[in-house]
This record gives C-alpha cells, sequence and structure tokens, in this order.
C-alpha cells in the first residue's frame, strides 16, 4: 500500500486512514450490530454544512396524542397540534500523538511496524468513543430537576442494599435470571423489547456465568468445527463485557453505637458497587463528522537520531436519543470527559418553555437504563 514508511513525505493519510478502517473494530461493530447506535442524516448535514460548528439545538418533533372525541353526529369536533422539541447536540473532539524512533526499526532489522500501528490505533479510537457513551451515560444519570429526575430514578434499578435470598439462598444485590427483564420493564414498560445490548463489567459477567445465565455465541469455522466466541447474551441481549464500566468503592461499616430498642448497628463489610448500562434500538444517534486532517506524520531528523510521530484526530457526536446537551459548563470548543459526565450539562428534551406551558419527552420512550449491584 501507499505510504507504507513512517516518514513525512511518503506517508499517505487517506490510504492510512481507508487501511485503519479495515481492522475489525469489535465493540463499535457490535454495539452498530445490535442498533444501538444509528445515523442521523440532520446531525450530519448540520455539522457537515456549518465550517467550525461544534454545538448545535436541532429539532424534535413530537408525537400526535390526545383523548379521542365521541363521533355521534352532535359533538364539535376539536384538534390538538403537535409540539416540537429542542435537542441539544455537542460533537466531540479528540487527539493523540505517538512517536517511534528510526534507531527502533534498525535494530529488530527493518521490521515494518505500520500493519500493528494501524490495529492499535483503530483500537484506541474504538476505546475512545466506548469511554465518550460511558461518561454521556454518566452524565444523564447524574441529571437534576423534577422531570430529570423522573427518568433517573425510573430508568435505575438499584439492588445493592437488597438483603432478601431467592429460594435458592442466592443473595439478591447481585444480578440474577430476574434482574435485566425487571429493570428494563421499569424504564419503559411495554417497550422493554427496544433494549439490544448490556455493557458490564467482568465482575458482573462472571457472576452470571457462574450463575449459567450467561450464554455466550459460536461460530462454525470452514472445517465444520464450532468454537465459542468471545460475545454472549444475557435474557437475549447482546452483552459487552468492559472494565471500564463505572464502579464505586463502598467503605466498611464497623459495629457501633444503638438504634432504639434494636441493638447495636450491625457490621458491614466492604464491598464495590457495579453499573451495568442497558442500550435500546436507537439509544444513540451516531456520526463522524470527520477532522480536516484525521492522520498526520511528522518527522524530526535530528531528536533521537531520528524519529517519527503519527498524530490522529477525529470529532464525533454521539447524541442520546431523547436527551439535550444544554453545554451549561463547557470551557471550549469541545467538551472534556468530566463535562459530558457533568449532570448540569444535561436535560430531557422539551418545548423550550417554562411552567405549565413546559413539556418534556415520556421518559419511557428513551432506550437507555442501568443497573446498579454488587456483581
Amino acid at each position: 500500500m501507499a505510504g507504507e514508511k513512517f516518514d513525512s513525505k511518503s506517508f499517505n493519510p487517506q490510504a492510512f486512514g481507508a487501511y485503519t478502517e479495515r481492522i475489525p473494530n469489535l465493540k463499535k461493530n457490535e454495539l452498530i450490530k445490535s442498533r444501538a447506535l444509528k445515523g442521523n442524516q440532520d446531525i450530519k448535514n448540520t455539522f457537515s454544512s456549518q465550517t467550525g460548528t461544534s454545538y448545535a439545538t436541532l429539532p424534535m418533533h413530537g408525537l400526535i396524542g390526545g383523548t379521542a372525541q365521541n363521533y355521534d353526529g352532535e359533538t364539535d369536533l376539536t384538534s390538538d397540534s403537535t409540539d416540537t422539541f429542542e435537542r441539544g447536540v455537542v460533537v466531540v473532539g479528540r487527539m493523540k500523538g505517538w512517536t517511534e524512533r528510526d534507531f527502533s526499526e534498525d535494530i529488530t532489522g527493518g521490521v515494518s511496524f505500520m500493519d500493528n500501528v494501524a490495529a492499535q490505533v483503530n483500537d484506541y479510537k474504538a476505546d475512545l468513543d466506548q469511554l465518550t457513551i460511558v461518561k454521556e451515560l454518566e452524565g444523564i444519570f447524574a441529571m437534576t430537576g423534577k422531570e430529570n429526575k423522573t427518568f433517573v430514578d425510573n430508568h435505575t434499578s438499584d439492588i445493592t442494599e437488597v438483603t432478601a435470598t431467592d429460594k435458592d439462598g442466592n443473595v439478591k444485590n447481585v444480578v440474577q435470571a430476574d434482574t435485566l427483564n425487571t429493570a428494563l420493564q421499569r424504564a419503559s414498560g411495554d417497550n422493554k423489547s427496544k433494549f439490544t445490548i448490556a455493557i458490564m463489567h467482568s465482575a458482573v459477567a462472571t457472576n452470571l456465568e457462574n450463575l449459567k445465565l450467561l450464554k455466550y455465541m459460536t461460530q462454525t469455522d470452514s472445517n465444520g468445527i464450532e468454537r465459542r466466541l468471545t460475545l454472549a447474551t444475557w435474557n437475549g441481549r447482546l452483552v459487552l463485557i468492559d472494565d471500564s464500566m463505572p464502579t464505586e468503592e463502598v467503605a466498611a461499616v464497623e459495629e457501633s453505637g444503638t438504634k432504639g430498642e434494636s441493638g447495636y448497628v450491625a457490621a458491614q463489610e466492604a464491598y464495590t458497587k457495579y453499573t451495568t448500562f442497558a442500550l435500546g434500538d436507537g439509544a444513540f444517534d451516531y456520526e463522524d463528522i470527520g477532522a480536516k486532517v484525521p492522520y498526520e506524520m511528522y518527522r524530526n531528523p535530528m531528536k533521537n537520531g531520528g524519529e517519527d510521530t503519527l498524530f490522529m484526530r477525529q470529532r464525533k457526536v454521539f447524541a442520546p436519543y431523547g436527551i439535550s446537551y444544554t453545554k451549561k459548563k463547557q470551557a471550549t470548543n469541545s467538551p472534556t470527559d468530566a463535562e459530558l459526565a457533568d449532570g448540569s450539562n444535561w436535560e430531557l428534551v422539551n418545548n423550550g418553555k417554562t411552567g405549565q406551558d413546559k413539556k418534556v419527552i415520556d421518559h419511557k420512550a428513551i432506550p437507555i437504563a442501568r443497573i446498579i449491584s454488587r456483581g
């Protein structure tokens, strides 16, 4: 291929970009297959046609509704109109550089590392994208305000404090056979079938494996041999296992003090809270907005006897359905991970009005939920 050398003159950024895209990207591919990520032409057009745009407010059409009238030949027919909601969408920009010395290639006998670097860049970008999604989810579930709190409360199933046991003696504060199904019904009612994927920590996945609730997919190769894949399902939903999922360490509580007639407060061992996210069809609108120069090489022949640096830049949109990014606390033209995780930067999509005239999207229409457990 063109530009196989790490040299600023012979490097072909277009060829390199096309090459990296051919490397399998498991995380993003499976998210797309699950239909949790979907394209949005309005978002693409908005950010492609306006040079330098990093934030936009897009209209989101409301649903028709209202109580039907009696058609009896005597009642005058009245009509309602739909509301237009406002949805804030932000472009997330990220960049990184990697440097390799000429001497490294010299002492390895001229080994070419383009294939290796291309594969690692693609995996690195996949990790960046998933981190962006996780930080946005953290921000969404940190929202405050009456309507926003309704979403947060109903789309969260926190079983860490549950002390009951099932018929087999299993403690219910860890995920069980009915945990996911119950959480999705609580979040979306009869729309729970829209959920297609769950992203969890390996500790949660291991617990499900031990309970024989995680079913791994298989693939038959060209020789007719069936092999188990690393992808699994839980209650029919695809499972992605990722230890970057949010965790919280809860400190131990010593036995001390009195509590009325009940005596001493019972001691509590330290434990970890694990967050599992469940996403449904169209949970996020996704568009790769692109950067002017996504890949670039720079050669410095003087430093360390000669070295080349690869630069990567990307600008992408991950916009959660039914939830608006407000940009209330964002310092620059691209939000940091901390700003994405700030609940004050998010709110449910609404019609922009206040008081009794304010209308927000029905939270059950948003296919996003989380489960907090001890494993």
